[in-house]
């Protein structure tokens, strides 16, 4: 046997609907159309969300509050963190906290909060610090260095 000579599977092959063709095809007259109205005529496309002339309901819901596009995020690690996963003297930057998994995403903004102990010096790097922070981090003889957006970009 060769594949031209396998049968097809019954019903797979279905004929298209012939629309429009007169009365005996089953599809004469209207189409399949109804009789008049909007949708009967040619060209007829309505979006999704059309409701007939009707207000839509987009509309007449109330509307309140205001998304800011401009509104900078941080990622915050607390200090306390930083004094588990890095040893003395180790650099702390975007890149470091990324391997260790303390943020996520692209290029995210990063700022350093003074929650917990730190006993170690490090260097960290990151967009901003918290004042109790900063004081914990050079308490324990480390360095703090504000970084720029563009900074942390490594493209």
């Amino acid at each position: 046997m060769k594949i031209h000579q396998l049968p097809s599977d019954p019903g797979r092959k279905q004929r298209r609907k012939r629309i429009g063709r007169g009365r005996g095809s089953g599809q004469g007259t209207y189409a399949g159309k109804g009789v008049k109205g909007q949708k009967s005529r040619s060209g007829a496309s309505l979006p999704p969300s059309f409701e007939g002339g009707q207000m839509p309901l987009i509309r007449r819901i109330p509307k309140r509050g205001f998304s800011n596009p401009f509104k900078v995020v941080y990622s915050c690690v607390n200090v306390g963190r930083l004094a588990e996963l890095f040893n003395e003297n180790e650099t702390v930057d975007i890149e470091a906290l990324k391997k260790r998994r303390l943020i996520k995403g692209k290029d995210p903004m990063v700022k350093i909060l003074g929650d917990g102990e730190i006993n170690k010096p490090l260097i960290v790097r990151a967009h901003k610090f918290s004042r109790s922070a900063v004081e914990k981090i050079t308490a324990s003889g480390g360095k703090c260095e504000v970084i720029g957006q563009d900074d942390s970009k490594t493209n």
